[in-house]
């Protein structure tokens, strides 16, 4: 039976290679061109913060996912639930930016008396050309105080191309679709931390320990000061006398 020379074989051997880092290669390429446009969407940052926290800051981050436009214009709309009397705007070089409000049907009480009007979403338009290809932009905004009830918040936001396209961050992660085409940003506002008797108590109790310890120390070297005295006067009576 005659035998295959071994130069045919590696050339076999390098064909069926070859395809397969071509065949892997090409899922690679396939699996980035479908992950890439599906993780680019405007986010919140932070993303969680305790809830109650006032005098924060809430960045908006917007990337441009298109190849041949610009992001020309975003519009944020602030939850209903938060009822803000209203937000610090952050002036952005090359944008302009402005703030509508509504009125609440009934006003709600707070710290500084009854809100009967709040913030209901914020505009940034481009005076120049926007948010180029493989770009993106940071928006903030600074709000008083945010609610006290743990939960998410979400800030659904329109984002307007130079072609004017726009597309709409508005969908929210639920058990049936937990990862939405086009999640609007969430912020998720944590339980804020306890503080409990027992690590009230703590510092008093450690204090109480700290003199009790410097007490008996003190009481130590007075024993052995009369120790020494003690082994000082018998060394003294036991001395014989010289005639």
């Amino acid at each position: 039976m005659p035998v295959r020379p071994p130069v045919a074989r590696a050339r076999r051997t390098a064909g069926v290679s070859g395809r397969v880092f071509v065949a892997s290669a090409g899922a690679v390429v396939a699996v980035m061109v479908w992950a890439g446009p599906a993780a680019a969407h405007v986010t919140v940052h932070p993303a969680s913060l305790p809830a109650g926290s006032s005098d924060v800051e809430l960045v908006f981050r917007v990337p441009n996912e298109r190849d041949d436009t610009s992001t020309v214009k975003l519009q944020v709309f602030l939850p209903a639930s938060a009822a803000l009397p209203a937000v610090d705007v952050l002036p952005v070089p090359g944008w302009t930016s402005s703030v509508d409000t509504r009125t609440l049907a009934r006003p709600r009480p707070t710290d500084d008396g009854p809100v009967g009007t709040v913030v209901s979403d914020v505009t940034w338009a481009a005076s120049g050309s926007g948010i180029g290809t493989g770009q993106y932009e940071d928006f903030a905004i600074e709000v008083g105080q945010l609610p006290t009830r743990a939960g998410p918040l979400v800030f659904k936001a329109l984002q307007t191309y130079s072609s004017g396209e726009i597309v709409r961050w508005i969908e929210v992660p639920s058990s049936q679709d937990p990862s939405p085409d086009s999640p609007a940003p969430v912020l998720t506002l944590t339980a804020p931390p306890s503080t409990t008797v027992r690590d009230l108590r703590a510092p008093a109790a450690s204090s109480t320990t700290s003199g009790a310890a410097v007490t008996l120390a003190g009481v130590a070297v007075g024993l052995s000061v009369v120790a020494m005295v003690g082994v000082g006067v018998l060394a003294l009576r036991r001395r014989p006398v010289r005639p």
